[in-house]
This record gives C-alpha cells, sequence and structure tokens, in this order.
C-alpha cells in the first residue's frame, strides 16, 4: 500500500520511537503531530513542542487538553533554538524530531519555516538523537519561498556522510501542485539501550 506522506511520517516515527523516549515537534501548527507523538512516547514520555506563532501554541494547547494529553511542554520559539529547552538528562533519550515544514494552515501564508533555521535545526539533531533515531520533515514547498527551503534542504542533506546516517526522499511524483514530500534522516549506529 502507497502511504501519503503524512501516515508515512508517522509510520516512520513508529518504527523508531520507543515509550518513554523524548521527541520534538519542531513545527507544532495546529497540535496533530503534537497529539500523536504525545500518544507514541506513552505518559513516561516527553514531548517538546515549538512554534514561533502564538497562535499555534495556543491551538496545539486547546488539543492537548481535550485530549488530556500531559507528557508535552510548548515553547514558543524557533526550532533552530531546540537545544536550549533540553536538560542535559534528557538529551541521552532523545528519539527522535518531526517537522512539518511551510506555513501554519488557515493563517498568515507569509509567516513561513526557512532553510536556515531548519537546517540549523538538523544539524543540532543530529548531535543529540540517539544512534537509530530519525528526523522526519514534511516539506511542504508549492507557497512563496517554500521552494527556497526546499532546494536548500535537499542541497544540505544530500551531503550528510552516508558513514553517520541514512537520508530518505518520500514523495509522489505524477501529482499537480507541487505535492509535499517526506525527507527523512536516520542516525545510523547500535541502539545498544
Amino acid at each position: 500500500m502507497v502511504m501519503g506522506v503524512i501516515d508515512f511520517s508517522h509510520f516512520l516515527m513508529e518504527q523508531v520511537i520507543d515509550e518513554g523516549e523524548t521527541v520534538i515537534d519542531a513545527t507544532c501548527g495546529n497540535g496533530h503531530d503534537t497529539l500523536y507523538l504525545s500518544r507514541l512516547v506513552g505518559e513516561s514520555g516527553r514531548v517538546i513542542a515549538f512554534d514561533i506563532q502564538e497562535l499555534a501554541i495556543n491551538n496545539t494547547r486547546q488539543l492537548l487538553e481535550k485530549h488530556s494529553r500531559q507528557n508535552v511542554t510548548l515553547i514558543k520559539d524557533s526550532h533552530a533554538n531546540f537545544e536550549q529547552y533540553i536538560d542535559e538528562d534528557k538529551r541521552e533519550n532523545l528519539g527522535g524530531a518531526i517537522f512539518n515544514l511551510g506555513y501554519l494552515p488557515r493563517s498568515n501564508k507569509q509567516i513561513i519555516t526557512k532553510k536556515e533555521s531548519t537546517i540549523a535545526a538538523i544539524q543540532s539533531l543530529l548531535q543529540f538523537i540517539r544512534p537509530g533515531g530519525i528526523i522526519v520533515l514534511v516539506v511542504y514547498h508549492g507557497h512563496d519561498g517554500g521552494e527556497l527551503e526546499k532546494e536548500g534542504l535537499l542541497n544540505y542533506v544530500t551531503k550528510l556522510d552516508q558513514k553517520d546516517v541514512h537520508v530518505l526522499k518520500y514523495g509522489f511524483i505524477n501529482q499537480k501542485n507541487k505535492p509535499p514530500f517526506i525527507i527523512a534522516i536516520q542516525k545510523k549506529g547500535d541502539r545498544n539501550r
């Protein structure tokens, strides 16, 4: 069965993330991935969710409250600054991160993710994610500025050393209107946990 990009992004996370781990939602948006991750890591796990927009933080908070999820920390800041918010003891247990790039649906389309902050976040995450951990990026690029981020990301990830990470690109090639696609980066190494 061929999965859509959101279903496939969740499938990838399910294959890697263990209950009790810490994960990052780098762009919490309306909270759907945050809620999904909260359930995936279970009550003993932790989700740290970022967004630069107050509207996204509020939308996510409301969704989490509706579903009685309490293992999430919401942070109004750029995902590029995630290191500032991760306790030293949580860094050893960082299983992965998910990004939905672009703009907040039903919001100001001028406020978008940018390649500079996204690449900075990936570089930092790769230092802290445990061996076998994963970074999943859902790349929406059919908006003003989206093509720049897409090209910058593809240029960056294709240069990552294959001795350190696996990099996968997944997406539909026969759809119109610049369909979103996935970039998945899995850190190599033994989990031995």
